[in-house]
């Protein structure tokens, strides 16, 4: 009798057995011909060679399927082992999924300009206020080319600008005064991988995320690389940081010019390289705006609010437009 190991890469297996060994129930019941017995991560088959075959085959587009959609049920089992697409795979427009399986995607068009954006530049501005799923959107294409393979490593950063707090009086060492102006990026990566396989990435490096500050002297390629919160860098950062850019590397910017916490007499390195480099082939720009917000709604509310602020006291609405 023949006798093969399957091994569950990249996957909780719990996932592919499901609630009580479920799943593996399932595939057992459709695989008649076949002894399966599971054990950790490995399955181990014994029977038929043809309908071994036809299991191995069946098993690895399942993990597929979990790898991209981070969930898995009885009728999308079914569906893969009757040739048939999943409702999942007939989704349109969907970018990847979370931890859940929501799926993400583009909530209004401008979101769908930075989706295209992404796939027709090597690098790309994103810029807008508060809540328009910049940041969120960015990883979520990030997250999308690892998991196709089309980039190795995701490359995540900000500047460590204050915003009323000195980094000097928080407590802990340098990661322990860092960590809190990267947590939206941990945050975004949390809702689009499990725990356990996020923490394996980071602890081999293929997600990475580090202050601005971290990237001088290397060159990024086969990656995608995010700098989030730019409007905080200077001149001289942004320059720095662009000018990384590796083979094989998208880069996307990200910033909201709204929200600038550097010192009063120092321009804004994004404000300053969106004047500089708009028009270049290669470079796309694009602009969220109020309608784009995709929080509570009470955010639209306060962005409008304090832009009328800002106009009845003659403050400059900065936007990639102005000089």
């Amino acid at each position: 009798m023949t006798e093969k190991h399957i091994i569950l890469e990249d996957i909780d297996p719990l996932m592919f057995y499901g609630v009580g060994n479920s799943h593996l129930q399932m595939v057992k019941s459709l695989f008649p011909k076949v002894r399966i017995v599971a054990r950790d991560n490995v399955l181990r088959i014994l029977g038929d060679e043809e309908e071994m075959a036809r299991l191995e085959e069946n098993v690895e587009s399942i993990r597929r399927h979990i790898v991209k959609h981070n969930t898995i049920n009885e009728e999308d089992i079914l569906d893969i082992i009757k040739g048939r697409k999943t409702k999942a795979d007939s989704a349109k427009g969907v970018v990847c999924y979370s931890v859940s399986g929501r799926p993400i995607k583009s909530r209004s068009q401008n979101q769908q300009l930075l989706i295209d954006a992404f796939e027709q530049n090597d690098m790309i501005f994103a810029v807008g206020p508060a809540g328009t799923g910049k940041t969120y959107l960015s990883i979520a294409l990030a997250v999308k080319a690892l998991k196709e393979k089309t980039a190795k490593k995701i490359i995540l950063s900000r500047p460590a600008v204050e915003a009323g707090e000195k980094l000097g009086f928080l407590p802990g060492d340098m990661k322990d005064k860092i960590d809190p102006y990267l947590q939206p990026l941990y945050d975004a990566l949390e809702d689009m991988l499990p725990q356990v396989k996020l923490q394996d990435m980071m602890e081999k490096r293929v997600i990475q995320i580090a202050p601005l500050a971290f990237m001088r002297g290397r060159t990024l390629s086969d990656a995608v690389v995010i700098l989030d919160e730019a409007q905080n860098t200077t001149p001289q950062q942004i320059r720095m940081f662009l000018t990384r850019m590796g083979w094989n590397t998208k880069m996307i910017i990200t910033g909201d010019m709204t929200q600038v916490d550097l010192p009063k007499q120092q321009t804004s390195g994004l404000k300053e390289a969106l004047r500089i480099l708009t028009g270049i082939e290669g470079i796309g720009v694009v602009e969220l705006g109020q309608k784009d917000i995709v929080r509570h709604k009470l955010v639209t509310r306060i962005v409008n609010a304090y832009d009328a602020f800002d106009k009845i006291n003659n403050k400059p609405n900065e936007s990639i437009n102005n000089d």
